[in-house]
């Protein structure tokens, strides 16, 4: 069995020293410099600034998401491991154990959790205690974690739900519910730019003005970040002109910016009651904004759609008419194949259902 706390998942190399290793000081506190593999260092020392930056770029390592989400899974289990008399910190395997099982199955009147969100909890207690210099006991060479995650993975099954895709058809029906002008642009703006642009909640969310390019044959937005790209290499991505008015991204676009007279900053932002433009949209905020159209437009299963319907849309339709594999994801940023075979058999199963509809 290996000492990462799931194989499945991509856990971040071990940066920290054996416990037995001789860091060449006397005993130094968890949680300290020398913790994390660096001596601990008075404030006059000349590479103590630089022990400083060093814990800096140790935190810039991973995304502020994944940050927030650890943070919330370790409040969680300490929560729990108080409301039952444990020890959360250094916990024991039967600890863990038993807070997984609490996942799993938990009391009357609750759901369990999905097998991913009990695999990422137990990754958050391993970084917690990882990050203290303690042993964790949230890995899988502890026999009691391993056994117990994997029966929970083989009961609750690990397949995710996945968001119907917004096509144009369907895309146009939530255009045909929008209201209030002033919220009406922005909401038109936002389906069709996240459609054509084949682009995640959070990096429409984090679009500026800025990023925007304006040229003869539509748009070229630049995006700097995104979740499969934490380093920021950043990738580009074309907007045409619309063939129809009423679906035209770019126009809908230039309308938004200039009926909400935003000339710089964030692209989308939040429209009060009496439409008063305000701050940023967060990327919640435009799953909130999407799943509330898709009520309004009384499409099928509206709880099967969300912020990520716009993109699977874009690869829905685009491998419909024809767009290969390769032209796809140069648009959507994916790195596999396989994720953008999947939206066309998502699709295929729904062409399928209504086929078998036909009563022939």
């Amino acid at each position: 069995m290996s000492d990462s706390p799931v194989s499945a998942l991509e856990i971040e190399p071990e940066i920290l020293p054996p416990a037995s290793a001789d860091l060449g000081l006397a005993r130094i506190a968890p949680g300290s410099d020398a913790a994390l593999g660096f001596p601990q260092l008075p404030a006059d020392d000349p590479l103590y600034s630089t022990a400083q930056a060093a814990r800096i770029y140790m935190d810039a390592a991973k995304a502020a998401a994944t940050h927030r989400a650890y943070d919330s899974d370790w409040r969680h289990f300490a929560a729990w491991c108080d409301q039952n008399g444990l020890t959360p910190l250094p916990a024991t395997p039967s600890t863990v154990a038993l807070y997984l099982t609490s996942l799993a199955k938990p009391p009357d009147g609750e759901k369990p959790r999905k097998a991913a969100t009990i695999t990422r909890r137990l990754t958050s207690i391993n970084a917690a205690h990882k990050e203290k210099g303690l042993d964790s006991p949230a890995t899988m060479n502890h026999r009691l974690v391993a056994d117990t995650l994997h029966g929970i993975r083989r009961s609750l099954g690990v397949a995710q739900t996945r968001k119907k895709p917004l096509t144009r058809d369907r895309i146009v029906k939530l255009l045909g519910v929008l209201e209030g002008p002033i919220a009406a642009a922005r909401d038109k703006a936002l389906l069709l730019i996240g459609f054509a642009g084949s682009l995640r909640r959070s990096e429409l969310a984090a679009l500026r003005v800025e990023h925007v390019t304006w040229h003869r044959k539509g748009i070229t937005l630049a995006i700097p970040r995104s979740k499969t790209d934490q380093e920021g290499q950043g990738r580009e991505v074309e907007i045409l002109l619309g063939v129809h008015d009423l679906t035209c991204p770019v126009m809908a676009l230039e309308n938004w910016l200039k009926i909400s007279s935003v000339k710089s900053g964030y692209v989308f932002r939040r429209v009060g009651q009496h439409g008063n433009v305000g701050e940023a949209l967060d990327k919640d905020s435009i799953g909130r904004i999407v799943k509330r159209l898709v009520r309004r437009a009384k499409l099928a299963t509206p709880e099967s759609y969300g912020g990520h319907s716009l993109r699977a849309g874009f690869v829905t339709e685009a491998s419909k008419n024809g767009a290969t594999d390769l032209q796809i994801m140069k648009q959507t940023g994916h790195k596999s194949i396989a994720m953008v075979h999947r939206y066309a058999r998502e699709d295929q199963k729904d062409r399928q259902a209504a086929a078998g509809k036909l009563g022939l």
